[in-house]
């Protein structure tokens, strides 16, 4: 008898200490979602109804194109190139080639209506085959406007070198000569007449 309620005893002892425990897992989980609840219901939830406002876009500036500014462009007469006129004179006996035809101001009146032709005289004859009359007047030589056919002479004689004598000058050997034509401003291209010599057309004035 007092075996059997030793042993009943011990089977309520343990009856209680497993209830106790299970009591006592059961208070730690309600505790555990107590404790949960509340750690949601301080997080603050955004209103939907609260417009969210968008992050301000930023502009990129947009680079304009550079303007080009038109450049002006000088319209003067090209000066003519060695070798661009020359012309035979005498028939076979002389060359003569322009070095130079531009505009210049007349040191006297101060306007720029005077052109200085300046020209390479050669003899091209052979020994003995020119004569002493062979004698180019470069201060005869004249110019015509090409476009109204208007003239212009020499400002005076002692604008220019003279005479160039072919029968002085040794074969192959050559004289430099220039003469002031009367030419007015606003003339850009002249035909020029060398006497005895071939007319050379055409020919630009440099400024």
């Amino acid at each position: 008898m007092n075996t059997f309620l030793s042993s009943l005893a011990v089977i309520l002892s343990t009856l209680a200490l497993i209830c106790s425990g299970f009591a006592a897992y059961q208070v730690y989980t309600f505790q555990q979602t107590l404790s949960s609840k509340e750690a949601v219901s301080n997080t603050t939830v955004p209103n939907p109804s609260t417009p969210t406002q968008a992050p301000a876009s930023v502009e990129t500036p947009v680079a304009s194109p550079q303007t080009t500014t038109p450049t002006s462009t000088s319209t003067a007469t090209k000066s003519i190139q060695p070798g661009e006129f020359v012309q035979p004179a005498f028939g076979n006996k002389g060359r003569v080639e322009l070095l130079s035809v531009k505009r210049i101001k007349d040191p006297e009146s101060g306007n720029r209506d005077v052109v200085n032709v300046q020209m390479r005289i050669r003899r091209t004859a052979p020994e003995n085959a020119a004569q002493a009359t062979d004698v180019i007047l470069v201060s005869n030589t004249t110019a015509r406007n090409p476009d109204t056919s208007e003239t212009y002479k020499g400002v005076n004689a002692s604008r220019s070198t003279g005479t160039v004598s072919l029968f002085q000058l040794r074969p192959n050997s050559s004289a430099d000569a220039y003469v002031w034509l009367r030419v007015p401003d606003g003339i850009n291209n002249l035909d020029i007449f060398v006497p005895d010599t071939a007319a050379f057309k055409n020919v630009p004035i440099s400024n």
